[in-house]
């Protein structure tokens, strides 16, 4: 009886004081994993506490690292790289919360709120441009646009030209990745039976592609984040046209002299555009200046402006569809309005991979940024370094890892620089993933669309004369733009 009596006691005990236990094993959890760390002290409520120096920080730096070791390693993993960022921006964040003491939670709260809602502007914003970019392709205008080039006859040389302007210009509204592809269909077309065109040209595909990205906001996501952030005004970018060219026309006139004296033979193939595709690129035309319009007359986010446009889009295909019941009137045969049009298929069609990747990459930075690495970063690169050797050490970086990334991270350290310095920046995130084939996405892609006529070997062999071009755009820059350093 004296037993079961201690052993209820002893029961009771344990039962009574079990939230202290709790408290204890959580504690002792957290010190093996690394997570909060102790000597974080009680402070006032709702103030940013540094976490550079403890547990916490170092275990997100880990688990970032790690997610952009599995990230670069897609094209052997076939895991998309998405998915391994997602996962770390929810530990990241997580381990944050735990490191603030319970009184404080609501300045993690609002901080990842505030990283939310900047990637939810631009996700809503690269989403309509993408349903815009598909819903083009659907109605056969970069098919249409591919076949006259293939059938006119031009030679090896003039192709390489004009698929290389082509892809400068056309990447300054459409993203580098359809672009480049786009022209790489061409050039496979035609250079069938040349693999060292085809080879030559991809690299020339993708450096204008990059390069006619950096100009205009609309060309890549980097120069889209400095311009919504409201760094640079819309107009402010188109300054770096002629550096941007001088990118593309550099390493593009060495590369000339080792384009086949060629001509391939003739094709006949014919490709009409859909019933409302000459529309449809007007629509697009008229949602950019609708979003220049929200963001520089109202002063309003250039995402409303674009959601505007893609009700433009939504509305034309509702007539499409209408007139779809009166189409014995045209030739089904060739122009195919027969084909129904739903603006929501093509927002299935988008590059949500892409999309998901910049939501785990927004978030990481952004909890890297809560954390303190950022400001210390900003305090390396350009208070130590100086602005000029760090933008331009940024865009080299961009030809190993992703410019997304690497420009949100140097928007999260929002340095005091000038003007001239901020487009020097987006300048170089933009052209620097030239420098090799797996900096941008467009080199990825060609990689795999060519089949083994492009490779990273290949590509490297042309990276001096590309590197001479990197350089050159930057001295054209600072020479040009002077005035705004």
């Amino acid at each position: 009886m004296n037993r079961f009596a201690l052993f209820f006691m002893r029961v009771w005990y344990l039962l009574v004081n079990a939230h202290r236990f709790f408290h204890v094993s959580l504690g002792s959890a957290f010190i093996v994993f690394g997570l909060p760390s102790l000597t974080l002290a009680a402070t006032e409520s709702n103030t940013w506490i540094d976490l550079t120096t403890s547990p916490v920080g170092y275990f997100a730096l880990c688990i970032f690292v790690l997610a952009y070791v599995l990230v670069m390693s897609e094209e052997f993993t076939h895991l998309r790289k998405s998915k391994p960022v997602i996962l770390a921006a929810g530990i990241i964040w997580a381990a944050i919360a735990l490191a603030y003491p319970h009184g404080q939670t609501e300045t993690v709260e609002n901080a990842f709120r505030h990283n939310l809602m900047e990637y939810a502007e631009l996700m809503l914003f690269l989403l309509v441009a993408m349903t815009y970019i598909n819903a083009l392709d659907e109605r056969l205008v970069f098919d249409s646009i591919r076949s006259w080039l293939v059938r006119n006859g031009f030679s090896y040389r003039q192709l390489f030209w004009i698929t290389g302007v082509l892809a400068f210009f056309i990447s300054s509204l459409a993203d580098n990745l359809t672009t480049a592809l786009l022209m790489c269909a061409v050039v496979m077309a035609v250079g069938a039976h040349s693999p060292k065109f085809v080879n030559i040209s991809c690299v020339n595909i993708v450096v204008a592609a990059n390069a006619g990205g950096a100009f205009c906001p609309f060309g890549d996501i980097t120069t889209l984040m400095v311009w919504q952030k409201g760094i640079l005004g819309f107009f402010d970018f188109f300054q770096l046209f002629i550096p941007s060219a001088v990118n593309f026309l550099v390493p593009a006139a060495i590369m000339h002299y080792a384009v086949p004296r060629m001509s391939p033979p003739p094709s006949s193939e014919v490709v009409h555009m859909k019933i409302g595709a000459k529309r449809i690129l007007g629509l697009f035309l008229l949602t950019i200046c609708t979003a220049v319009s929200f963001h520089n007359f109202l002063h309003l986010p250039p995402v409303l402006g674009m959601m505007t446009g893609f009700a433009y889009l939504g509305l034309f295909g509702h007539f499409l569809n209408r007139k779809r019941h009166h189409s014995s009137t045209y030739n089904k045969g060739v122009i195919g309005d027969v084909v129904p049009f739903d603006v929501f298929q093509k927002v299935a069609r988008a590059e949500w991979d892409t999309l998901l990747f910049f939501y785990g990459v927004v978030l990481c930075v952004g909890g890297l940024g809560h954390i303190g690495y950022m400001a210390l970063a900003s305090q390396v690169l350009y208070s130590q370094w100086g602005p000029t050797f760090a933008n331009i050490s940024i865009g080299i970086l961009s030809a190993i890892v992703d410019n997304i990334p690497i420009m949100f991270a140097v928007l999260t350290m929002n340095p005091d620089i000038s003007e001239g310095q901020w487009l020097l920046v987006t300048l170089t995130a933009g052209v620097g993933g030239s420098l090799l084939s797996i900096g941008s996405a467009a080199g990825v892609a060609l990689m795999g669309q060519s089949k083994g006529q492009y490779t990273f070997f290949s590509h490297l062999k042309w990276t001096p004369a590309i590197a001479l071009g990197y350089g050159a755009s930057i001295l054209v820059h600072m020479w040009i733009n002077a005035r705004t350093f």
